[in-house]
């Protein structure tokens, strides 16, 4: 099944716009392009078309993306096998992309509110590494922290390979994504 709705996950307003849990947002914005014309969706979040999908951000925050997605696959008639959602996470290293077909929340509070209103674990999702979790720290104040200098230098590169992963996704299919963006880094590449 073709991929025809992307959403990435993360929370709305200049507070969280440079923080680890914004990576979803930061990878549909630099799909979508700086010139892109967001519309709003019912109050919910918004979208635009871009790459022959719809791209979106949900501005419910992130433990009630659900509520977002699913009104956008209602309305635009999409089946969860047909959309993709990026978003961080803290399990995969700094820089890392992982690419699934389905699978479970692993914890990430966005993606288990989507699982919940969409009624199935058969989503395909892009997962952004944002960690590792340091010791002693909550994962909730290190998602909502912001990179250090010399991350923010992967992150952003990181960004751009997420945005390339979508593309090939859309183009070949999420298969010959995965082939090409689940493989690790070459050595010293981390």
């Amino acid at each position: 099944m073709a991929l025809r709705l992307v959403v990435g996950l993360g929370n709305p307003g200049p507070r969280y716009a440079r923080t680890r849990h914004n990576a979803g947002f930061r990878v549909v914005e630099a799909l979508a392009g700086a010139e892109s014309r967001w519309r709003d969706f019912r109050g919910l979040g918004r979208c635009v078309r871009r790459e022959g999908v719809v791209v979106a951000e949900p501005l419910t925050y992130m433990n009630d993306s659900g509520s977002f997605v699913s009104a956008l696959c209602r309305f635009h008639k999409v089946q969860a096998a047909e959309l993709l959602v990026c978003f961080d996470d803290i399990s995969l290293p700094l820089g890392r992309l992982r690419l699934k077909a389905a699978g479970s929340s692993g914890g990430q509070k966005g993606m288990e509110s989507i699982i919940a209103h969409l009624g199935t674990a058969a989503i395909p999702r892009l997962r952004v590494g944002v960690g590792p979790l340091p010791p002693g720290w909550e994962a909730t104040d290190f998602v909502l922290g912001r990179f250090a200098a010399a991350e923010e230098t992967v992150f952003a590169r990181a960004v751009l390979d997420a945005a390339d992963a979508v593309r090939v996704a859309l183009q070949d299919g999420l298969e010959a994504a995965m082939n090409r963006f689940n493989s690790p880094p070459p050595r010293g590449g981390e």
